[in-house]
């Protein structure tokens, strides 16, 4: 996987970090609309190629594969606009703004025998596979809980009368797109599509969500998944069952420790996850292309489409309004 990156963010430099330490993957050239800012990126990850153009850089035949880690609106375009130059395609959670904008990705995909991966860390991770090999011991279930909250390094900002990206209704930005994502792969990637969804957000006044309670039913429990910005908390997943409950600390991008209690006997049936968090995903896309495994790849898309239909439905009944919902409707 010879891959090129669009964004500068940490995120960007999660990821490449990730891409060193897999056997198979190899960032072959940079992206950013300022020159000074791709170099640096460049040179501290030792990637000779920086494009200013981001068209030109798709003319680039020893480029595969490109990462999209772009503000939330724009991943569809820089997506589409690789999948059509024939590109593999990583893009950052969350995929895109509007259920329509994903599927139309898909379809190109598809059509064109692409690679096309959605990078949310939970469904990758080694506690991840143990914790689904382990949740039919808890019997019937009747509760989940999640919390991922995080007190926002822009939520200064916000407060005192900027607009960045992640707190801005033009960029899809807001604590259900962010955080919640997470939680809502967890369940879903456990239990599938819940039967209702309602999402309960604190908005601020440009009507952005800084927080919110997202609740799930399903025919025998509820999920309450509970993500802020704007705080910190003590983030763990507990799934209570009626012959006991596995309790994960840690966001559910982390999955930290996983402890099974079954009629108050304790065990800790969790790895210790030494490597970053997006080396596993990395490592996951890096052996499905290897192995030219559409299918698998397809599979997932399946489930990244069934997650963010219901996050859609989340946010649409809660009154949360993007930018891109005007694109889409027109």
């Amino acid at each position: 996987m010879k891959v090129a990156t669009v964004g500068t963010g940490f995120i960007v430099e999660w990821f490449l970090t990730s891409v060193e330490q897999n056997e198979g993957a190899k960032c072959v050239a940079v992206y950013s609309r300022k020159e000074t800012t791709g170099r640096k990126l460049a040179d501290q990850y030792h990637v000779e190629k920086v494009y200013t153009d981001f068209t030109e850089m798709l003319k680039d035949a020893e480029i595969d594969t490109v990462y999209v880690a772009s503000p939330n609106s724009l991943h569809y375009h820089y997506a589409l606009e690789a999948l059509q130059a024939g590109k593999h395609v990583i893009c950052e959670k969350p995929f895109t703004s509007t259920v329509d904008e994903l599927k139309h990705l898909i379809q190109v995909a598809k059509a064109k025998r692409l690679f096309l991966f959605e990078a949310i860390v939970t469904r990758h991770m080694p506690n991840y596979r143990i914790i689904r090999e382990h949740v039919e011991q808890l019997g019937k279930i009747r509760m989940i809980q999640c919390n991922f909250s995080q007190y926002s390094s822009r939520y200064d900002k916000f407060l005192a009368g900027e607009n960045p990206n992640v707190f801005n209704p033009a960029f899809s930005g807001g604590a259900l797109m962010d955080l919640n994502i997470y939680n809502l792969h967890f369940v879903m990637g456990l239990f599938g599509k819940p039967q209702e969804v309602r999402y309960e957000p604190s908005l601020a006044a440009n009507g952005i969500d800084t927080a919110g309670v997202l609740l799930l039913t399903y025919p025998d429990f509820q999920a309450v998944c509970i993500a802020c910005k704007n705080c910190e908390a003590a983030n763990y997943t507990q799934i209570q069952g009626e012959n006991g409950y596995l309790l994960v600390s840690g966001a559910t991008s982390l999955l930290q420790e996983v402890m099974l209690n079954l009629k108050q006997k304790q065990t800790n049936i969790g790895t210790e996850e030494i490597m970053p968090g997006l080396y596993y995903e990395v490592k996951a896309f890096v052996s499905m292309m290897k192995q030219g495994d559409l299918d698998a790849c397809y599979r997932e898309l399946e489930n990244s489409l069934a997650v963010f239909e219901v996050l859609y439905e989340a946010r649409v009944k809660a009154g949360i309004h993007f930018a891109a919902d005007e694109e889409t409707s027109s």
